[in-house]
C-alpha cells in the first residue's frame, strides 16, 4: 500500500495592526482547514490568539511573534507620524536577525508555502528559506509608510464655542496632541524601500476587494504613494481609479526576485489574481426571529425591543480599540450577560449566539495595539461625545415621509461646517459653570456586567415624562440656550456598544440609560452586524467587509492619513452604503443625522438581506479560493514551470482559475 502523502504545511503570517487582518486570516485559514486532505496551518502574529478562535477551533496552530511594525495611533482615527517612523526604524534595525530566525524555523517544520497578510517579513523569510510565498491583502505597508510624507496635515478639531459660552470638549486638548508634521521623502525612502523589497519576494498576489495599488507587484502606479491622492478632494486621482478598475491581467509586473543560489530556481512566474471577499461567516439562525432574540437577549436587550419593525439598532464599534471607562456625572445601567453552558472543543465554549470562543480571558493586543493605540484617549473622545449630548431632549422626532424619494450615493459626507441642519427641538438648557439640567434616568438594576457611561434616554410621552422647564442662575443673570445635540435619531433607536472592558463601572455603580447596552467582550461581531440597522466605527477592512456582507449601512469616522481608506471607500461606493461622519461631529455627539441618513440610504437593501438570510455565498467563494491555492502550491512543488524564463512582463489571471503549466 502506497504511503499517504504528507499534508501540505502552510505558515500564515498576519500583521498585528488591527483586527481586520486577523479576522480575514482566520476566515481563510478556516477555509483551508475544511479541505480534504486537510493541510496543516500555522498562524504567526502579534495579534492575540483569541481573535483567531474560529480557525484555532478547527486545528490551526498559533504562535505569537512580533513580525511587523505598526502605525502609532493616539486615537483610532489619528496617526502619530514621527512615532510611527521611530517604531519602523527600531523594527528594521532587528530585521535581519528576525529573518534568519524565521527562515530557520520555516525549514525546520518543512513548510511548503508561506501566506502573508501584509507582513513583509513573512515574504522575505520565505524567500530566504527557498519557499514560495503568497501575499493575500488589499494593501501593503510600503504604501502606508510612504503616505506619511503627504503634505496634507491632519489638524485636530478646533473647540467650538457653543451658545452657552462653553467650549465643547475633545479627547485630548489641542496643546497635548502631537502636531501632525509630514515626514520628508528623503527620510522615508530608504525605510520604505526595505519594506518594498520584502514584498517583492512574494510570488503570488491574491488581491482582496477594497484594494489600493500594490507597488511591489505592478510597476505602475509606483511609489511615493502621496502622488496617488488628490489632497484637496481627499480621493484617488483618476489614473489610480482606472488602474484599480482594470483586470490584473493587464498589469506590467516587477521582475521576480530569485531564491538564494543554494536553492533551485523558482517554479512559477509571478502572478496577480483577484480574490473574493474574505469575511467571517454569519450564523444563519441570526436572521430568524428566534436567533435574533437569542443574540439580543444575551446582551441584555429586553424582549419588547427585539422586533426589527419597531426597534432600530445602532452598533458602535471601533475594531480592536478597547474603551476604558471615563468619569462622568451620568448614571448608567448595564444589563447582565446571559450565561450559557460550555459546549465546544477543549479550551473553548459556545457563546449565546452559537459561535465558538476561547474559555481563557480575552486579553488586549500585546506588543502592538496595546502600546501604540492609546485606549484612554479614544475612550475620552467617546466620553466627550456622550457628554456633549447628555441630557438633551428632542420632543419632535425627525421624520422623513416614506412618500419622498430618498436616494443617496453610497458615500455621503455630511456638512461638517453646518452640522445643525435640522429644525431645533426642545433642548437642554445649561448655565456656564453649572451642571446641565438632568433628565430622569431609569431605575437601577442589579448587574454583573461593567457599566458604560453615556447619555440619559430621550423621554417619551408614554413614559409620563414632560419637557423640563428652563433653568437659570440668578448669579449669571442670563439664560443660555443650547442647540440640540443628538446621539440617536429618536426613541425608536437603541445603541449597542462593543469593545468595553469587563471592569467598567464596578467602582462607582453607574448605570446605562434604557436605550444603550454593552455587548459582551466575546460577542461574535458578524452576527451583531447582521442584526444591526446601522454601524458606527472607523473605516477598516474587517468592519467594511462585514457590513457589506450583511448589507448593514456604515457610518464611518475618516482616517485621512491611512491610504487604505481610499480603496475601502471605492468598495463601499460599489457594494455597500457608507456615510462619512466628521471627527468634529463624532466628538460632539452629533451622530443622529448621519445615522438616519445611512439608514434611509440602505434600508431597502437591508430589508432584502433579512428576507434572504445567510446564503453561504462567501463560504463557497472562500473554499474555492483555498482549493486553488493548494493547487498552485502543488504545481510549484511539481516544478511544472521550472524551465519558464523569468521576465519583467509576466502573465496574470483576473480570476481564481488555475493557469496551465508553461
Amino acid at each position: 500500500m502506497a504511503a499517504r502523502p504528507r499534508p501540505l504545511q502552510f505558515v500564515y503570517y498576519c500583521s498585528g495592526h488591527g483586527y481586520g487582518h486577523a479576522t480575514r486570516v482566520s476566515a481563510f485559514a478556516s477555509h483551508l482547514l475544511r479541505l480534504e486532505p486537510r493541510p496543516t496551518v500555522h498562524i504567526v502574529s502579534s495579534a492575540p490568539k483569541h481573535v483567531f478562535s474560529d480557525s484555532v477551533a478547527l486545528g490551526a496552530l498559533y504562535r505569537n511573534a512580533n513580525i511587523d511594525p505598526v502605525i502609532v495611533q493616539p486615537l483610532a482615527y489619528r496617526v502619530d507620524r514621527q512615532k510611527s517612523v521611530e517604531v519602523l526604524e527600531r523594527f528594521l534595525t532587528d530585521k535581519d536577525r528576525k529573518v534568519a530566525e524565521e527562515s530557520q524555523w520555516l525549514r525546520s517544520i518543512r513548510a511548503d508555502c508561506v501566506l502573508s497578510d501584509a507582513a513583509f517579513l513573512g515574504c522575505l523569510s520565505a524567500n530566504e528559506a527557498g519557499i514560495p510565498s503568497v501575499l493575500i491583502t488589499n494593501f501593503s505597508f510600503d504604501s502606508v509608510y510612504s503616505f506619511l510624507s503627504t503634505p496634507f496635515v491632519d489638524e485636530p478639531p478646533q473647540p467650538q464655542l457653543a451658545s452657552d459660552g462653553l467650549h465643547h470638549h475633545h479627547a485630548k486638548p489641542e496643546d497635548e496632541l502631537e502636531p501632525d508634521i509630514p515626514i520628508s521623502l528623503e527620510e522615508l525612502a530608504p525605510l520604505v524601500d526595505q519594506i518594498h523589497t520584502g514584498y517583492r519576494c512574494a510570488d503570488l498576489l491574491l488581491r482582496l476587494p477594497g484594494a489600493i495599488p500594490l507597488p511591489s507587484f505592478a510597476l505602475h502606479p509606483g511609489l511615493p504613494s502621496p502622488d496617488w491622492v488628490d489632497s484637496a478632494g481627499r480621493a484617488f486621482k483618476s489614473f489610480v481609479v482606472d488602474h484599480l478598475m482594470q483586470s490584473p491581467a493587464t498589469y506590467e509586473l516587477h521582475q521576480q526576485l530569485p531564491f538564494p543560489p543554494s536553492y533551485p530556481p523558482k517554479s512559477l512566474p509571478r502572478e496577480v489574481r483577484s480574490a473574493p471577499l474574505l469575511v467571517r461567516p454569519t450564523d444563519p439562525n441570526v436572521y430568524t426571529p428566534e436567533g435574533r432574540t437569542r443574540l439580543l437577549s444575551s446582551i441584555g436587550v429586553p424582549a419588547h425591543l427585539h422586533n426589527p419593525e419597531e426597534t432600530k439598532i445602532l452598533i458602535v464599534s471601533f475594531g480592536g480599540q478597547v474603551f476604558h471607562k471615563p468619569h462622568s456625572r451620568s448614571h448608567s445601567r448595564t444589563p447582565s450577560k446571559a450565561s450559557t453552558p460550555s459546549d465546544g472543543p477543549p479550551g473553548f465554549h459556545q457563546s449565546p449566539n452559537g459561535s465558538v470562543c476561547p474559555s481563557e480571558p480575552l486579553l488586549p493586543l500585546k506588543e502592538t495595539q496595546e502600546t501604540l493605540v492609546n485606549p484612554e484617549l479614544h475612550a475620552q473622545a467617546l466620553s466627550d461625545a456622550l457628554k456633549n449630548a447628555a441630557g438633551t431632549h428632542s420632543a419632535n422626532k425627525l421624520a422623513i415621509p416614506d412618500t419622498i424619494p430618498y436616494v443617496l450615493p453610497a458615500r455621503v459626507m455630511l456638512d461638517s461646517e453646518h452640522p445643525h441642519t435640522r429644525a431645533r427641538g426642545l433642548s437642554q438648557l445649561r448655565l456656564a459653570g453649572a451642571p446641565p439640567a438632568a433628565v430622569p434616568t431609569s431605575p437601577r438594576m442589579p448587574s454583573h456586567m461593567p457599566a458604560f457611561v453615556t447619555i440619559p434616554p430621550t423621554p417619551r410621552p408614554a413614559d409620563g415624562f414632560e419637557a423640563q422647564e428652563p433653568c437659570w442662575d440668578a448669579g449669571a443673570g442670563e439664560l443660555h440656550d443650547v442647540e440640540d445635540v443628538r446621539i440617536l435619531p429618536d426613541a425608536s433607536w437603541i445603541a449597542i456598544v462593543c469593545g468595553v472592558s469587563k471592569d467598567w463601572g464596578r467602582e462607582d455603580g453607574e448605570e446605562l440609560p434604557e436605550n444603550f447596552f454593552v455587548a459582551p467582550r466575546d460577542v461574535y461581531m458578524p452576527d451583531l452586524t447582521a442584526v444591526a440597522d446601522v454601524l458606527l466605527g472607523k473605516l477598516g477592512y474587517g468592519t467594511v467587509s462585514e457590513c457589506v456582507d450583511a448589507c448593514t449601512p456604515f457610518v464611518y469616522v475618516p482616517r485621512p492619513l491611512f491610504i487604505e481608506e481610499h480603496g475601502l471607500r471605492l468598495f463601499l461606493q460599489r457594494e455597500g452604503t457608507g456615510v462619512e461622519l466628521s471627527r468634529t461631529q463624532y466628538e460632539q455627539g452629533e451622530w443622529a443625522q448621519a445615522v438616519e441618513t445611512a439608514w434611509h440610504a440602505g434600508r431597502e437593501r437591508k430589508a432584502q438581506k433579512r428576507c434572504e438570510g445567510e446564503t453561504g455565498k462567501r463560504r463557497v467563494e472562500g473554499e474555492q479560493m483555498a482549493r486553488e491555492v493548494v493547487e498552485w502550491v502543488e504545481r510549484w512543488k511539481e516544478g511544472a514551470a521550472c524551465t519558464a524564463p523569468v521576465a519583467a512582463r509576466v502573465g496574470s489571471s483576473d480570476g481564481m482559475g488555475v493557469l496551465p503549466a508553461s
